[in-house]
């Protein structure tokens, strides 16, 4: 499969290839069936290529892309007349007011008739509107098929890590219930830390038919998370996890919020209590806003890496297609990350 960048040059090379050919075929033509002199010939030929090359990449990249689809043939159909438009009053302008003043020649003579003069160039402009729509249709079936492609490698790459790590997890959790029973009697707040740790673990292996799950769980789950790390250090972790709003009604993707956590606790400052790392999850019935405000550290305290952002991005392009915002602004050492999802 073709990377983007790589699959862009190569139609770059094939439009290239195909503006130099339709050049030759017309030039070479001009010189095969010269009806009036060579020079008055190439350069009605020039100018003719010149507008030709200007309307089929105003159909190409602007007319086609935004308008080629169910529900706006009326504006199509606008869009597309005022491109023969514009082709016949860019021949009218070079080839009746441009050539006579400079090159001392016309294309049509003198008693040609608007309407004919409209008609003849109608005629003209068609094609290369057709060829152009054949062009873009071709190439956006292209590039659909290449992120079929990479969405179903990447389904696949998921479905066999995630076979790979289908035992281990079960067996970690199997035995943190076992060492919850063993602690429990020893030692309270030892057990209780191996509970949250099987709570995470669980709600890890969770899976749904509709790849959701409740909000509330997702909010105990990052709840449990930063539970494990007061325990770490209980003197010098100071984030604040606030939630407005209803939860009720609202599901989201597992683990969706943790990257951003993750990435706060790794990089910000914890041991300060005068800048806490500050949690902010807003509920509307339209959706949600998750917020994380950090203040950014000088050094790396986890070697952790998480998902990335990068890989963070693409899942949102995957489960959330135009349905969020991501966000993310350095303002000084202020880290601040926003993640908006629309319902």
């Amino acid at each position: 499969m073709l990377p983007i960048n790589t699959a862009s040059k190569s139609a770059l090379h094939w439009h290239v290839l195909g503006w130099l050919l339709y050049s030759g075929y017309q030039i070479w033509g001009v010189f095969l069936h010269q009806g009036t002199s060579l020079r008055i010939s190439l350069w009605l030929t020039f100018s003719v290529l010149f507008i030709r090359l200007i309307e089929f990449y105003l159909c190409y990249s602007i007319v086609y892309p935004r308008l080629l689809r169910a529900g706006k043939g009326g504006r199509l159909a606008i869009a597309l007349a005022g491109v023969i438009a514009l082709y016949i009053g860019a021949r009218a302008l070079i080839e009746e007011v441009i050539y006579p003043a400079v090159l001392g020649f016309h294309n049509y003579t003198p008693d040609t008739s608007v309407t004919y003069y409209i008609f003849d160039n109608l005629f003209f402009a068609s094609p290369m509107i057709v060829i152009s729509a054949a062009v873009w249709s071709a190439q956006a079936a292209l590039r659909r098929e290449r992120e079929n492609q990479l969405l179903r490698g990447e389904k696949r790459t998921a479905e066999l890590a995630f076979l790979k790590t289908q035992i281990n997890p079960h067996f970690l959790y199997n035995t943190l219930n076992m060492l919850y029973g063993m602690a429990y009697p020893v030692a309270k707040p030892l057990a209780n830390a191996i509970l949250k740790l099987a709570d995470l673990m669980r709600y890890m292996l969770h899976d749904s038919s509709d790849g959701q799950v409740e909000l509330t769980q997702e909010i105990e789950y990052l709840h449990n998370y930063l539970d494990l790390y007061r325990l770490r250090f209980p003197d010098q972790f100071f984030v604040d996890f606030t939630v407005t709003g209803e939860s009720d009604g609202h599901r989201v993707a597992p683990l969706l919020f943790i990257p951003f956590v993750e990435n706060a606790i790794k990089h910000g400052v914890l041991d300060d209590p005068a800048t806490p790392v500050r949690i902010h999850l807003a509920l509307q019935p339209q959706g949600l806003t998750f917020e994380v405000h950090n203040q950014s550290s000088d050094y790396q305290k986890d070697a952790t890496t998480g998902i990335g952002l990068p890989n963070l991005r693409r899942r949102l392009e995957l489960l959330y297609p135009q349905q969020h915002t991501l966000q993310i602004d350095t303002t000084g050492k202020q880290f601040i990350t926003s993640l908006h999802l629309m319902r």
